[in-house]
């Protein structure tokens, strides 16, 4: 029999199919795509995540990612640049994913592809296909989309001008290696910001947070806005002088950035973008995806699928600071008002800019 079904095979699914299978369950992880993909989100791992990655037996150095030491912010003409409080890493959402499913197998536990779990009812996994998938636990792990019978509602504020997630990918050059070297950039402007990382093989995994109104206002065309975005802003400018615009820009929608939940039902546990989304400026969505999923399994192994609603009220009251300061930073950030403060101030007073990335953080259970 089944012990536990994890739905979803990104890294909060992966993390958690690794625990379990170590813990001497007969775990099933189940995939909807056939293939592992470059997902868009995701690609900064904070000192914090490789230190849970290690716990798992992810060497850092096999992931074979690039060290990221600083964070530089841009806002109108000011800049900033600040050394992390440790080194972190920028690596493929599909080195990272590839990495974590062959260790979840390694461990024991079984993966199924194309298996697209469509709902959960009366303790079983309903999917497309019409069968039912039965454990005692089930781990819901399907990333940032929507799953059927679990609302996620955004603010308030977020419901009149939805978010949208962008990303492109900018090919390795020796340019764009001296440009970003070893920071994570962050270029705010208003109502949104771009985020920029170099990654294993040199390219740069350019991610935007932007609010659908700054998105009509370029037709509804992502490539457009970015185009847009790189005249009004030099600094972006130059660094999207090196995309390849033949590559269409990957877009997701109504992403409820700041959305948390403390309900859960015995046998269910939330991981990830499930159980949180924490704004992507924070660079923490992989670190709250690998710590729910060490948070669900030390619950599962002191009470089973019992253990699921302290599990998820425990988690929710952890995610409580670093979600409030990630959603004012990025309020702040987003404002063309307030960012060029933010930015002039994080020159002036680095420290501030190591607390928020420490107090960011999500905390071990």
């Amino acid at each position: 029999m089944t012990d536990a079904i994890v739905i979803g095979a990104g890294p909060a699914g992966s993390a958690a199919a690794i625990g379990l299978a170590r813990a001497g369950a007969k775990v099933q992880l189940i995939e909807r795509t056939r293939e592992t993909g470059d997902a868009l989100c995701g690609g900064f791992l904070s000192w914090q995540t490789l230190a849970r990655l290690e716990a798992l037996g992810i060497d850092s150095a096999a992931l074979g990612g690039q060290r990221v030491t600083c964070v530089r912010l841009f806002a109108g003409r000011r800049s900033s640049e600040t050394r992390l409080p440790e080194a972190a890493l920028g690596v493929s959402r599909h080195r990272l994913d590839s990495v974590l499913q062959d260790a979840a197998m390694a461990a024991g536990a079984g993966l199924e592809r194309g298996v697209h779990a469509t709902g959960i009812a009366d303790g079983g996994v309903q999917t497309r296909d019409g069968a039912v998938l039965d454990a005692p636990a089930i781990f819901l792990a399907a990333g940032k989309h929507g799953f059927r019978g679990f609302p996620r509602e955004p603010a308030a504020w977020q419901r009149e001008d939805p978010v949208m997630g962008l990303r492109l990918r900018l090919p390795a050059h020796p340019a764009l290696d001296r440009l970003v070297g070893e920071a994570v950039e962050l270029h705010l402007f208003d109502r949104g910001y771009a985020g920029l990382v170099r990654q294993e093989d040199g390219s740069g995994n350019l991610c935007l947070a932007v609010h659908k109104s700054r998105l009509d206002e370029a037709g509804g065309e992502p490539a457009a806005l970015l185009r847009m975005l790189g005249d009004a802003l030099p600094q972006l400018g130059e660094r999207l002088g090196f995309a390849d615009w033949s590559y269409s820009v990957d877009a997701i929608g109504h992403v409820p950035y700041g959305w948390r939940t403390a309900d859960a039902a015995p046998g269910l546990f939330r991981l990830g973008d499930q159980a949180g989304v924490i704004p992507s400026l924070a660079g923490e969505g992989m670190g709250l995806a690998v710590a729910s999923a060490e948070a669900a399994v030390a619950a599962w192994r002191r009470g089973g699928g019992d253990a699921a609603p302290d599990y998820q009220r425990g988690l929710a009251a952890r995610m409580a600071r670093p979600f409030a300061l990630a959603n004012l930073i990025w309020r702040l950030g987003e404002n063309p008002r307030s960012a060029p403060a933010i930015t002039a101030a994080a020159s002036l007073f680095p420290s501030l800019v190591r607390s928020a990335s420490r107090t960011t953080r999500i905390r071990g259970s």
